[in-house]
């Protein structure tokens, strides 16, 4: 009966990690430098956390296990109120963690900014992300293409990402390279990544966004080097279709699943044009300037980190 009920547990928790849909924790599993950084964050503040979690659970079994009502050994003193020894560890523990984990996010705030630039001598490949109903537009501004739902680029080549969206408030997300940032109409947003290894990376929407929300997912390729990757920018060249207004109002257009898409030739400025088609009122600065959405984005971040 004991090894029954212990086979329905195991397969109980079997089913729970299969109905996850992840095959591996890809969290921990990252190549590039800003995933790296932030797997390591997670780790120092899990292990700092069970400094105390592990003595407690500890504790509450041999406590449990002394006290009870057969050992006849253990001291009974119900006159017990006060203990130094005790409070210097119940506060003074808890306080260095909360110090050490302080200091993490104030570090990792400033040192994994997704606004800051990559340190490298290679040139960076600059890709303007558009999130749709429910797919992904890629525009490469310098290569003069797009793709959907796909991205190339060379490894160890920092890749500086321009977000907004033209649909409702979404989230840029792949998990083994770095961190999400959210894709908002009317603003750009910006992140920087970069991979260590050649491979296929799956990139998603990380914000719920609607009923095709389940197929909003990409592709993400690292090549070995500029060679393939310029090699990838000819076969789009060639085998892909004009993106004007007309194609982009249909590729606009609410639809599920889509499949990968490629774009010989992109309208000039039609980033900007998709940003700014929701400022009908541009906002002045201080100095009386008037600000791009691509400003006001930059001035709400700078205003956010001057809080730390």
């Amino acid at each position: 009966m004991k090894k029954t009920r212990f086979c329905r547990w195991l397969l109980f928790l079997w089913a729970t990690f299969a109905l996850t849909g992840c095959s591996k924790l890809v969290l921990f599993d990252s190549k590039g430098p800003v995933g790296i950084a932030e797997r390591n964050i997670i780790i120092m503040a899990f292990v700092a956390m069970l400094i105390v979690v592990i003595p407690v659970i500890i504790m509450s079994v041999w406590f449990a296990y002394h006290y009870r009502e057969g050992n006849e050994k253990a001291k009974y003193d119900p006159g017990f109120t006060h203990s130094t020894k005790i409070e210097f560890f119940v506060w003074g523990i808890p306080i260095v963690i909360i110090i050490f984990l302080a200091y993490l996010a104030y570090r990792g705030s400033h040192d994994l900014d997704p606004y800051k630039p990559l340190a490298s001598e290679e040139k960076p490949v600059t890709i303007q992300a558009v999130a749709l109903n429910w797919k992904w537009l890629f525009i490469y501004p310098e290569q003069g293409i797009a793709t959907v739902n796909e991205i190339y680029f060379p490894k160890d080549v920092p890749v500086n990402f321009r977000i907004t969206s033209d649909a409702p408030m979404n989230s840029f997300f792949i998990p083994q390279l770095g961190g999400q940032i959210y894709a908002m109409a009317g603003m750009q947003t910006q992140l920087h990544l970069m991979a260590h290894e050649t491979g296929t990376f799956r990139g998603m929407s990380s914000n719920y966004s609607g009923a095709g929300f389940a197929g909003m997912h990409f592709t993400a390729v690292a090549t070995e080097d500029r060679n393939a990757f310029d090699a990838w920018v000819e076969k789009v060249r060639s085998e892909g279709q004009s993106l004007d207004d007309i194609r982009y109002s249909q590729l606009a257009q609410d639809s599920k699943f889509d499949p990968v898409a490629y774009f010989s030739q992109v309208k000039p400025g039609l980033f900007q044009q998709i940003m700014h088609q929701y400022n009908s009122k541009r906002t002045m600065n201080h100095a009386g300037h008037v600000m791009t959405s691509g400003d006001e984005a930059q001035m709400m971040h700078n205003n956010h980190m001057q809080q730390f």
